[in-house]
């Protein structure tokens, strides 16, 4: 499998190398970053955000080499296959506050808008009853 990797980035390296274009040209036309340019012709398809990034930036960049990226894809289909392995240290899903100054005074807004809507309709229901419509 790591031959077959490193044999679908030298493709794409040698490619872009004859047609004397620099991986910023690449990046200008195909809006992929550098990094995962450098990634996918170094053979490192883990480098890339996930399988379904890594096809599509294959074929993208195989579009503009003018390879056919959806033959690539499927005869190296193995190169794609890799377990989703997400670790955060912090942050999204968690329940703990980050100690930032506004960090507990998300609910004030939500309350003094709900307290300002309860005297608008006690001022209404006031006003509505003076004027006798209930």
């Amino acid at each position: 499998m790591t031959e077959d990797i490193l044999g679908v980035g030298c493709q794409f390296a040698e490619r872009r190398k004859e047609m004397k274009v620099s991986l910023k040209d690449v990046e200008s036309a195909t809006s992929i970053r550098t990094m995962y340019l450098e990634a996918i012709e170094a053979g490192q398809m883990d480098k890339l955000i996930s399988p379904v990034y890594a096809q599509g930036f294959v074929r993208q960049y195989a579009a503009f080499l003018g390879l056919d990226g959806d033959r690539i894809i499927t005869e190296n289909s193995e190169i794609f296959r890799r377990p989703l392995t997400q670790e955060f240290s912090y942050g999204i899903g968690t329940l703990e506050t980050r100690g930032h100054p506004g960090a507990g005074v998300k609910g004030v807004p939500s309350v003094l808008w709900i307290v300002a809507f309860g005297l608008l309709l006690i001022c209404a229901y006031f006003l509505a009853k003076s004027l006798d419509v209930i």
